[in-house]
């Protein structure tokens, strides 16, 4: 018996598409959803997520105990580059490509709109997006802790120190208005 591809004379990769485009279909449920954009990505992160694997192997590096002060560090640096890479101006060049400039959406962040469709729009959503980001920023720091670790504490420093100062500016603006 003969499947309904193979009678459109349809190949197996043809086939795959046609599936993958129909699931697509009925889980967008007529929204724009960059599956595959979505895809690509998630492939690039798995990819680099080898890449650093393999580097760490190459180099025989231990995997080290990551100290509570660590993952302290690495989250608050986290967060403080997720929300640069995403929501500063400064980076705003960067998104350029993906987003479309809305306006100011607080002190020092901007809010944009994601454009474009397939990979440009999921790659938008990731750049625009400190959640999706942070997960990238979290591994880069792991491989960090293992491949350069006192720079990569210098890194995260940093950026906490940066965080605790832009907090304070928060905490300073306030007690102004108050007073």
């Amino acid at each position: 018996m003969s499947s309904p591809s193979a009678l459109r004379g349809e190949g197996p990769i043809e086939a795959v598409v046609d599936a993958a485009e129909r699931e697509a279909e009925r889980y967008a449920h007529g929204e724009d959803r960059p599956l595959g954009g979505y895809l690509a990505i998630t492939a690039a992160y798995a990819a680099t997520t080898i890449a650093g694997v393999a580097l760490v192997r190459a180099r025989h590096r231990p995997l080290p105990a990551v100290s509570v002060r660590d993952v302290a560090l690495a989250a608050v640096g986290t967060f403080q580059l997720a929300r640069i890479i995403t929501k500063k101006p400064i980076t705003s060049a960067l998104r350029a490509p993906f987003t479309r400039y809305e306006g100011p959406s607080g002190p020092g962040e901007l809010h944009e709109s994601v454009r474009g469709r397939g990979v440009r729009h999921a790659v938008g959503e990731l750049l625009t997006c400190p959640f999706c980001m942070a997960h990238w920023i979290a591994t880069a720091f792991g491989f960090g802790f293992v491949l350069a670790p006192d720079a990569t504490r210098l890194v995260a420093s940093v950026l906490a120190a940066e965080a605790g100062a832009d907090f304070l500016q928060f905490a300073y603006a306030g007690a102004q208005s108050r007073a």
